[in-house]
């Protein structure tokens, strides 16, 4: 079963080495390469009528047609976590430069969640829903240039307006916080009976690092949904793509996000707020999700974006069940109280390499007394076999009854020849949780143990402990009992090496994981096997 689980992986691994993923397409005007990338101008969205009143005319759907982006002026915005940059043109935030985060490929480089077109397509966009009102493809007028957050100051305010067809203005107003990643979002002086709407564009490919895992798993991306009633719902872009994505499309509760490899960008509105939920496909591989809320009735609408690290302590305090956007896949139920250990220890030593060392100390105690026991069968299985391989060289060519004296054997010695799998099968799904864990908490992201280890979540840069590994496992081979198998023995010798090649693509804490417990499970084998030998483990 190790052996067959083994092979997917390698292949798993063969099959990302041999086919890298696609590189983003720049758009070419004559002989000069452009960095303008094709975005549709979005679909002002379409409320029911139970949303929008009697009041409120809602707008036909506008079906987008493919242009280049015209980013307008821009005013950019500087705080201590991020650079942000909202444009003239729809008033969009456009950019966000997380300055906390490095990039996933250029460590020199901080990370970008929301881009305007150079690798990905990532907007924040607002507006009004009526006749002639300003929404995210209107010109907003606003004071170009940059803000920057300064010492003592807590807050930057920068506001936009728009000319509605009656002749009055519309403003909208961003405010950037100090040491938070949450974004106020307000629009004044809205007509009464219109509606508000606050929406997410972006393209369907990947964020970086989240495809070709070594397990054969992907990270998620795309839009999640969460109220009280229904709970949290992740959509793939191919559901709303073909019509069939299902979610909860009215509540006064809840919030809507678009989730990627570490990071999420999330709409809150207001609690107890009437709102409506949407999702469609706005052009070639570009999708919009969004929420229609009505205005108060002294004409305002706000909402807070939250646009950063998917940091699960501080995401459960911002709104209810957005912690959830954490992607462990289907480990879930493991992989989320084996971080709640890990973080308690890192609290505790300041590192989270120490912490998974913390980890697997605590795990092997936990599974102490049923591995002392697979210990003990698979150390009386090594005094057996001279009596094995005897039984073999007696009743070799009669493979029934050779079976039968085997088993004649086993229950007069009272070993059970499968007690040493178990450790093995409780490994499994700890080190398959631990690997959710490493993929997708951003806490883990380029957090440093000693030395050469200065990112636990990717693989060893000179692969030293993989090699520790792998000597640590071809220990505890020689530790365990020799098949009589010939075949078999050379099949269990060989497993160290297949290992450790597997393993030196394996996130490093993963790898240290491995190590450390093999190290555990050596003294602990050692001692077993020494005190059957001598007589004082029969019991």
């Amino acid at each position: 079963m190790i052996f067959s689980f083994s092979l997917v992986m390698l292949w798993d691994a063969w099959q990302k080495q041999s086919h890298p993923p696609a590189v983003a397409q720049t758009v070419t005007s004559g002989s000069q390469a452009s960095t303008a990338t094709p975005l549709p101008t979005g679909v002002v969205p379409n409320p029911t009528a139970s949303v929008a009143g009697s009041g409120a005319g809602a707008v036909p759907g506008l079906v987008g047609k493919v242009e280049k982006i015209d980013t307008g002026v821009k005013a950019v915005i500087k705080t201590n976590l991020y650079v942000a940059e909202v444009s003239s043109v729809g008033g969009d935030l456009v950019r966000l430069e997380l300055k906390k985060h490095r990039d996933s490929e250029d460590k020199s480089k901080s990370f970008v969640l929301f881009d305007n077109g150079q690798q990905h397509i990532y907007l924040a966009q607002s507006g009004l829903i009526g006749e002639g009102l300003p929404n995210h493809k209107t010109n907003w007028q606003m004071t170009a240039g940059e803000y920057e957050l300064k010492d003592g100051e807590k807050e930057i305010r920068l506001t936009l307006e728009a000319a509605t067809a009656t002749g009055g203005k519309v403003a909208k107003t961003y405010v950037f916080h100090r040491d938070s990643y949450e974004i106020d979002l307000l629009q004044d002086s809205v007509p009464a009976g219109a509606l508000a709407y606050y929406q997410i564009t972006r393209d369907g490919k990947p964020s970086a690092g989240s495809q070709g895992g070594m397990m054969g798993v992907n990270t998620f991306t795309g839009p999640a949904i969460y109220t009280d009633a229904e709970k949290f719902h992740k959509i793939e872009f191919a559901d709303i793509e073909k019509g069939k994505a299902k979610f909860a499309q009215k509540a006064d509760n809840g919030w809507l996000a678009m989730v990627q490899h570490y990071f999420v960008t999330a709409l809150l509105a207001p609690e107890k707020t009437e709102r409506e939920f949407y999702m469609r496909k706005v052009g070639d591989n570009l999708f919009s999700a969004g929420v229609i809320v009505p205005a108060s009735a002294d004409g305002k609408s706000a909402i807070k974006i939250y646009a950063g690290p998917q940091e699960q302590n501080k995401l459960e305090k911002i709104a209810p069940g957005l912690d959830l956007v954490v992607d462990y896949g289907w480990l879930t139920m493991v992989a989320a109280p084996l971080f709640w250990v890990l973080d308690m220890i890192h609290r505790l030593t300041g590192n989270w390499g120490w912490a998974i060392i913390g980890l697997t100390i605590l795990i092997k105690a936990a599974f102490f007394p049923l591995s002392a026991a697979s210990y003990k069968s698979m150390a009386k299985m090594k005094l057996l076999t001279p009596k094995l391989t005897k039984l073999k060289e007696t009743y070799g060519d009669d493979k029934a009854r050779l079976n039968q004296e085997m088993m004649d054997l086993y229950k007069k010695e009272k070993v059970n020849p499968l007690g040493g799998c178990l450790p093995i099968l409780i490994q499994i799904p700890i080190f398959m949780a631990l690997y959710w864990v490493l993929l997708g908490t951003v806490e883990m992201r380029n957090a440093p143990w000693l030395g050469w280890i200065t990112d636990l979540s990717v693989k060893d840069p000179f692969y030293v402990l993989p090699l520790i590994m792998g000597a640590t496992m071809f220990i505890q081979t020689k530790l365990n009992p020799e098949p009589p198998d010939p075949i078999q023995a050379k099949v269990m010798l060989f497993m160290p090496v297949m290992f450790t090649g597997m393993f030196l693509f394996f996130p490093a804490g993963l790898v240290l994981y491995w190590t450390i417990n093999n190290a555990l499970s050596i003294a602990q084998q050692w001692q077993i096997n020494r005190m059957i030998a001598t007589g004082d483990g029969k019991k």
